[in-house]
């Protein structure tokens, strides 16, 4: 498949750029705006000083002050006209990410749904923010508890969702009455960009401050402004756990309130009983969907000693048919990876696995390399691994999957749960004692535990996020609004007396 010219991707790229309403690129500046499907600059722009940043920050801190007295109600029609204008520009924005990011062109449309879904629910919610009446021990009392909105919030986002994951942090801060500050990927600057020219038409259109929500460009500086300063209330961090580790102990010493979102080391269990046609299709586009970039992809497959050759043989015959290039092509089903350093990653930890034991059964190969020296494209790897060695309970973020087996239902769930990660989980198996027990308490210890799909494509409406060195945060739909507000305990005393708790006397 050929790839497109780096000069009709930069001509199609400053395109929807201006239908997006984002200025035109120059040449000058400190960072640069590339694409991973040829690996070339598209422009250059200027990252933030540590003093914009703080500028910023201001700005959105005095916002705040304005739209937290707006009532949630209309607060929810700034994300209304958001919501309406990503269904307007869904196509361009779509093929943005596909361009920045290097998602197909299914997957970056779907990611921008997954906005327009995100909007959708968070106006809804915007007339939904409950409390609660609880009964008072003291006569002529009522005790109740309200939500409030929090402040200034901060997101800090990874490239591989450049666009949603900012999305269910902003419409629901939004509703809540934050304002946002946005420190994007640096290597997703364009789409950020262009979301942040998107909402501030909706401001503008409901009469919102201006500052309600801006974006910071730069690199980890930039993002260590946000994390420090005392005016940001909550810091939502989308990364790896390696960020979390140095973003957690700054905020927690000066007692902000941290959402993180981190790593997943994402695992299926396939049982003896499974449909080995849906497991098979299920396990393929968790693995090699969006080249093994997601925090949810599948990265072990855990499966019964007694179907595991014919499991590996189907996997096998998938991944031959794959077809690797351009994102923006038709029938693409797996693109290139975001960089030099992921394709270092992909190459070491092959490397590791096959010193570990390890059969590579497909994959392990660079391919259009030729047209593309400075992309990197590579062929979705199945390795079948002797044990869970330590470079298996590591995260890669490229698409290697490690197949494993196991003789008892016991023993696959230890092995499940044996990795610092815990993310999103899965089972296939058709026997629902097994399934049952997988998504209970002593089951998967991930955030999200499935039956009969992969861990790979959340929906809105369930919280999103993980357990142990995956952070512990929740986004997008269920509770997950409480994270953006404050909660207040009130006690109102509408008699003539002064009665004190647990029958206290006093004087």
């Amino acid at each position: 498949m050929s790839l497109p010219t780096h000069d009709a991707l930069t001509a199609e790229t400053a395109t929807v750029l201006e239908r997006l309403g984002v200025p035109a690129l120059g040449a000058e500046g400190n960072l640069a705006a590339r694409s991973p499907i040829t690996g070339g600059e598209l422009g250059r722009l200027t990252a933030h000083s540590a003093s914009e940043v703080a500028a910023l920050i201001e700005a959105a801190s005095s916002a705040f002050y304005t739209w937290r007295a707006v009532p949630a109600p209309a607060r929810g029609q700034l994300v209304r006209e958001l919501g309406l204008l990503l269904r307007e520009h869904k196509a361009d924005l779509g093929a943005l990410v596909s361009i920045e990011a290097g998602k197909i062109r299914s997957e970056g449309l779907g990611e921008v749904q997954e906005m327009i879904d995100i909007c959708d629910l968070a106006v809804g919610l915007s007339r939904q923010l409950t409390g609660l009446t609880i009964a008072s021990e003291r006569p002529g009392h009522r005790m109740m508890e309200q939500w409030h909105p929090l402040g200034v919030v901060g997101i800090i986002s990874a490239f591989n969702f450049p666009v949603a994951v900012w999305s269910w942090n902003a419409a629901l801060a939004l509703v809540c009455g934050d304002a946002v500050v946005w420190k994007p990927s640096e290597k997703t600057i364009l789409t950020a960009l262009a979301c942040q020219a998107l909402l501030a038409e909706a401001a503008r259109r409901v009469g919102a401050p201006a500052a309600i929500s801006s974006v910071v460009l730069g690199r980890a500086d930039v993002g260590e402004a946000l994390v420090d300063d005392p005016r940001v209330a909550l810091v939502s961090a989308t990364g790896s756990t390696r960020m979390g580790r140095a973003v957690a102990p700054r905020v927690a010493g000066r007692f902000g309130k941290l959402l993180l979102e981190l790593g997943g080391n994402n695992a299926a269990v396939v049982a003896p009983s499974a449909d080995l046609d849906l497991t098979v299709r299920g396990l393929v586009f968790s693995a090699a969907g969006t080249a093994g970039q997601r925090c949810t992809s599948l990265r072990r497959v855990i499966v019964h000693e007694s179907i595991a050759d014919e499991l590996c043989h189907r996997l096998t015959a998938a991944y031959e048919t794959l077809l690797i290039g351009s994102p923006l092509a038709d029938g693409t089903l797996v693109g290139p990876l975001i960089d030099e350093a992921s394709y270092r990653g992909y190459t070491e930890a092959i490397e590791k696995a096959i010193a570990n034991g390890g059969e590579v059964l497909v994959g392990n190969e660079r391919v259009l390399a030729d047209d593309a020296p400075d992309a990197y494209y590579v062929r979705p790897t199945i390795v079948r691994m002797p044990t869970q060695s330590e470079i298996v309970r590591a995260e890669t973020f490229a698409p290697i999957l490690y197949v494993m087996t196991y003789s008892d239902f016991e023993d696959a769930l230890a092995m499940h749960n044996q990795v610092p990660q815990g993310l999103s989980s899965s089972i296939f198996t058709l026997n629902v004692r097994e399934a049952e027990r997988f998504v209970s308490a002593d089951g998967s210890d991930c955030g999200i535990a499935n039956v009969n799909i992969g861990p790979s494509g959340a929906e809105i409406g369930g919280a999103f996020g993980g357990e142990k060195e995956t952070g512990g945060g929740r986004e997008s739909g269920s509770d997950a609004w409480r994270a953006y507000m404050r909660r207040a305990t009130n006690t109102v005393n509408y008699s003539t007396e002064l009665p004190l708790a647990q029958g206290v006397e006093f004087g």
